[in-house]
This record gives C-alpha cells, sequence and structure tokens, in this order.
C-alpha cells in the first residue's frame, strides 16, 4: 500500500481539475483498500475513493482528508450453466477492458455500456446505464466494506437499491465497494436490440439481434461521436460525462412541464416508475445553451450538451458556475430540476 502526503487530483479526474488532497493511499488489492479505510476512520479522516475519476468533480480547495486509490485487478470467470458464467471482478478492474474482453470470449450483457470510462467497482454506485443495458440487470452480489459494522459483506442485487443511475452505494458512505460479481450469457449474439439510435446505427429493427462484437462496436461509434470516449486530444472529453440525469416526472409535474410548451410542440420522453423521463439534452438545448457554449474556459461540450467540459485551464468553480447557470436556465424555461450525475467533492450545485 503505497502512501504519500499531499498531492493533487487533477490528474486522477477526466476533468482534469481539483485540488491536493491532505495524504494519497494507493490501495492495490482488497485488504489494501480496508486497510487504509480503517486506518483513517480510526483517526476521524475523511475518505475520498478515488478510482478512474470520471465521475468526480473535486473543488479548487481540493479534499482534506485521505485519497484512496483503488487499484485491485484481477478477473475469475467461472461456469455457472449450460449458457451462463459468473465473473468475479475486482473494483479496480478498468471497465472498458472488461467489456472487450467480455466481447472477445463471447458473453453477453454488458456489450452496450462499451466506452464508458473509470472502474468495475464503480458500475453499482451509479447502476451504469447505456443504449438499452444497465448493470444492474447482470449484478448478482456486490462484495463490500461495511464500515458500521466493520466486516465484508456480500449483498444480493435485491439489497442493492439500484434505479435510474442510483444505488445505496450512492448515497451513503458506509461501503465500499470491493469486488463485483456479474453474470452473463454465454453466447456470441447480443440481447435484442432495445434502443432505436443504437438500432439506427446498426441498420437493424429495435427487438433485432447482432453480434456482441457488432453491438461494442457500434456504441463506441456513437460514445466518440458524442465525446463520451476519452481522448486526451479533445478537450470535449475532459468532462465528467454525462453531468445532468434525466430527469423523471410525476403525472401532475408533467402537465405544468407540457403547459409550457408550444401546442404543436413534442418532446422526447420514456415511461419510468409511473411517471415520465425527459431527456435533459434536450431541455438544456432548448433552454438556450446550444453546443459549445461558454463561459470562461467551461463549456458545454461542442458535441453533446449533457457534457460541461474543460477546454484547457478551466477550474472546477468554473465548471460549477456554467452547470449552475444551465440548471437555472431550464428551470426558468421550462419549470424542471435537473440534478447532477457526477459526485460533487467540496463544492455544491
Amino acid at each position: 500500500m503505497g502512501r504519500g502526503r499531499a498531492g493533487t487530483l487533477a490528474a486522477l479526474t477526466t476533468l482534469r481539475l481539483g485540488g491536493p488532497a491532505d495524504r494519497v493511499v494507493t490501495a492495490p488489492d482488497d485488504d489494501a483498500v480496508v486497510k487504509a479505510v480503517r486506518s483513517a476512520d480510526a483517526d476521524g479522516t475523511p475518505v475520498l475513493l478515488v478510482g478512474g475519476g470520471s465521475n468526480l468533480v473535486v473543488a479548487d480547495d481540493g479534499w482534506r482528508g485521505t485519497a484512496v486509490l483503488v487499484r485491485s485487478r484481477g478477473v475469475t470467470v467461472t461456469v455457472t450453466g449450460a449458457d451462463r458464467a459468473a465473473l468475479d471482478v475486482a473494483a479496480g478492474e478498468p471497465w472498458d477492458e472488461l467489456v472487450a474482453r467480455c466481447v472477445d470470449d463471447g458473453l453477453s450483457g454488458i456489450e452496450c455500456l462499451a466506452g464508458i470510462p473509470g472502474l468495475s467497482g464503480a458500475t453499482p454506485v451509479q447502476n451504469v446505464s447505456a443504449y438499452g443495458q444497465e448493470v444492474a440487470s447482470v449484478i448478482e452480489t456486490v462484495r463490500v466494506w461495511d464500515r458500521s459494522a466493520s466486516e465484508v459483506r456480500d449483498l444480493a442485487a435485491p439489497e442493492c437499491g439500484f434505479g435510474y443511475r442510483t444505488s445505496i452505494f450512492k448515497h451513503t458512505d458506509r461501503y465500499v465497494v470491493l469486488r463485483v460479481r456479474f453474470s452473463l450469457v454465454r453466447d456470441r449474439s447480443a440481447a435484442p436490440v432495445a434502443y432505436a439510435e443504437l438500432a439506427r446505427a446498426l441498420g437493424v429493427d429495435v427487438g433485432d439481434r447482432v453480434s456482441v462484437a457488432e453491438a461494442r462496436d457500434a456504441v463506441l461509434s456513437l460514445r466518440r461521436a458524442k465525446g463520451m470516449v476519452l481522448d486526451a486530444s479533445d478537450h470535449d472529453t475532459w468532462s465528467a460525462g454525462s453531468f445532468f440525469t434525466n430527469p423523471i416526472l410525476g403525472a401532475a409535474d408533467v402537465a405544468a412541464f407540457e403547459n409550457r410548451l408550444d401546442a404543436d410542440s413534442s418532446y422526447p420522453h420514456w415511461p419510468e416508475s409511473g411517471g415520465r423521463k425527459l431527456s435533459a439534452a434536450w431541455l438544456i438545448e432548448r433552454a438556450g445553451f446550444h453546443r459549445g457554449y461558454a463561459l470562461g474556459a467551461a463549456a458545454v461540450s461542442g458535441k453533446h450538451t449533457l457534457a460541461v467540459t474543460n477546454r484547457g485551464g478551466a477550474s472546477t468553480a468554473e465548471i460549477i458556475g456554467l452547470a449552475r447557470v444551465v440548471r437555472d436556465g431550464v428551470i426558468d424555461r421550462f419549470g424542471v430540476q435537473l440534478y447532477p450525475e457526477p459526485r460533487l467533492v467540496g463544492v455544491t450545485l
């Protein structure tokens, strides 16, 4: 387990922003992660877990506590049936590498989650989802360090509180994800295409099936076009991914929202939890924030309005300032509140 005094967090986030942490600890395995967290807890020191840094917005002042860099590795594959396989994956495994490996091995279930940056241990926290797939549908258990009970526990999927871009791990610091067990299908054909945009890219109908390799390649192409695949030379990828989640409105709020639209207007929406899920990108664009809209060195991505980007030389304060202007603009135009998707560390929106 490597230890250091202060270290800037900017080099550890995909926004390339964030001030120093009081202490940085590199944890190469599960035991080291637990040891680092227990030590900090015993000292009464706040803990910030850092994986791929793709979902963190860290204050310019940094983190007054210990930053634990989760760098555990390892994937174990077990055949569990005629058409199933279980993967036990360390939290520090790079997610996109895992997806690529599964596609190469003919395992179906996460191919549409290709290109998502970060580490595997972060996927249950956000219940990452894209192009018709979400990890909650393939997670069997999540192994955690329970800071309250001081023990390692295996939480079954129903205990994880999965919902749209959320879980119990997102709303409490009690659990530290150590490993995730996925159950995938042993099939080189992907699940039926569930997302219209992906179907169009593949030249098939929704419900058709393609190979896992074809699905992954199409998803990567779509994500690159939106600046959602990391590229150091492309400032549109200097972001924390989608800054806002798609809002979910109940029936009364839907009616109030529709009253603000022109009589002949239509808008993208999907059924969700007894209400409607709206497109945050659609709301942002129609509230007047075009691609490339900038305040200082912070800008809405030139490829996709859901990303707030660092054009080079930005501060976290500028990123938050732009996000706040966008959020308030959507409220003023549509009466709809947008909520941030990344974790805000030392800053508020």
